[in-house]
């Protein structure tokens, strides 16, 4: 028998990340992948794998302490460590959902299936809302992963509990208004829904939210309630663009990848931010200034089996369809397995939310906070389309374009998503 260190992994460019959850203790027997500790970022929730199957022997930290990559947490001791066993896999998958929002529609419709967001709308969520920090909060770790599940202030709650200790009951009493902290509709001042027993009506069944969806919830709630959405729509002739994909894709097929409208979208969306900044952009701090950021990061939600995970495909102007279309298809499969990375989930500029392997004919996808605006696509449709001497049929992509109304006004919406429909519509431009 071999005693290993696990120690911190890669967890993107955050130091001094603190511990708000142990979840083992000397003695215990824990497989492979089997969470050890809990960290919190100020952009997700994250748990720390165990490398290998073993028991712990000695843990080497506690709650509270700040920790960063390569730091030893505990000792187990297991049946051999093989290579790499030293340290915590890099692959830590975080406990996180958004944004919100997916990935186009092809042909009749193909579109990457492997990419879908929800038709509730939407994107946003890159969608890990940011943790609040709790400080020197009296309250349990239970307590605390109660309190940031349902987005509320530990802070701003007076405990009811022994010596002011903050209990569960005291944080559904701030989710229903009637607490302190305010709840995640009561804290906006808004008048919570009368609860109901629908078991009066008829047989009901009750299962909890995921994860996910708890996370990300509050995300989309804050995103709604903060921007003053306004949606623009138009069509895009997706005509020769999608007989160009055919034929990559042909050819994709047989070395193991897809290529899908949603490669397409990306290279098109980055030439409309360029020549339209403001939509690459987030209003600063006090309100009163524009960010105008000179990279292109854009988030594209994945349909998993647990919810909405918004991965962000960085630096898009530098790469080609086929380099997009290859890393989409890691992205979507990675997302799936729950091997996130705050990393993963970080940075992005825009999004993309796509319905094309779905259906629908329109949609108003929430942007993604901080962000300022959020593409939606749904299913291409054959269509007759008038030249000036005769109806055609043609292959239309219907575009839905939410934006922050105290940034972006209709009109340059509106020419931002005629010109993303004139792209779309000259595959010729996407390689300029």
């Amino acid at each position: 028998m071999s005693t290993i260190d696990v120690k911190i992994p890669d967890i993107g460019d955050f130091k001094d990340v603190p511990i708000i959850e142990i979840l083992v203790g000397p003695g215990d027997t824990v497989a492979e992948e089997d969470p050890l500790i809990t960290l919190e970022s100020d952009k997700a929730t994250m748990e720390v794998p165990a490398p290998q199957a073993g028991k712990v022997v000695e843990v080497l930290v506690a709650i509270g302490d700040k920790v960063s990559e390569g730091m030893a947490i505990l000792k187990l001791e297991g049946d051999g460590a093989g290579a790499g066993a030293d340290e915590a896999k890099s692959d830590t998958p975080a406990e996180a959902p958004p944004a919100a929002t997916s990935s186009g529609g092809n042909g009749k419709s193909e579109v990457s299936e492997d990419f879908a967001a929800p038709s509730s709308g939407g994107s946003s969520s890159r969608a890990i809302p940011a943790p609040v920090s709790f400080g020197d909060a009296h309250a349990s770790p239970s307590v605390r992963r109660l309190a940031r599940e349902l987005d509320i202030d530990l802070k701003k709650i007076t405990g009811s509990g022994e010596k002011g200790r903050i209990t569960k009951e005291d944080v559904k009493r701030a989710l229903t208004g009637k607490g302190d902290g305010g709840g995640v509709s009561g804290g906006f001042g808004i008048p919570e829904i009368p609860a109901q027993d629908f078991s009066k009506f008829g047989p009901i069944q009750e299962k909890p939210l995921s994860r996910l969806k708890k996370l990300s919830g509050p995300h989309l709630h804050r995103s709604w309630l903060n921007i003053p959405h306004v949606t623009h729509t138009d069509e895009a002739d997706i005509t020769e663009l999608d007989a160009y994909r055919k034929e990559l894709d042909t050819s994709a097929k047989e070395k193991g990848y897809r290529v899908t409208l949603l490669s397409f979208l990306l290279k098109a969306s980055v030439a409309c931010l360029k020549e339209y900044p403001e939509f690459n952009a987030s209003l600063g701090p006090q309100k009163d200034t524009l960010i105008y950021k000179q990279y292109y990061h854009i988030g594209v939600a994945v349909d998993t089996p647990d919810g909405l995970v918004v991965p962000v495909i960085k630096d898009v102007n530098a790469k080609g369809i086929i380099d997009l279309s290859k890393e989409l298809g890691e992205a979507s499969q990675k997302m799936r397995d729950g091997k996130i990375t705050p990393a993963d989930i970080s940075g992005g500029t825009f999004s993309i939310s796509s319905l094309g392997g779905i259906g629908g004919t329109n949609f108003t996808p929430v942007v993604n906070a901080p962000e300022v605006a959020i593409l939606g696509v749904v299913r291409s449709q054959m269509k007759p389309m008038w030249d000036g001497k005769d109806f055609r049929p043609r292959l239309m992509l219907p575009l839905c374009v939410s934006y922050d109304h105290r940034v972006i006004d209709g009109a340059l919406a509106a020419r931002f998503t005629r010109r993303l429909a004139e792209i779309l519509g000259d595959v010729r431009q996407l390689v300029l």
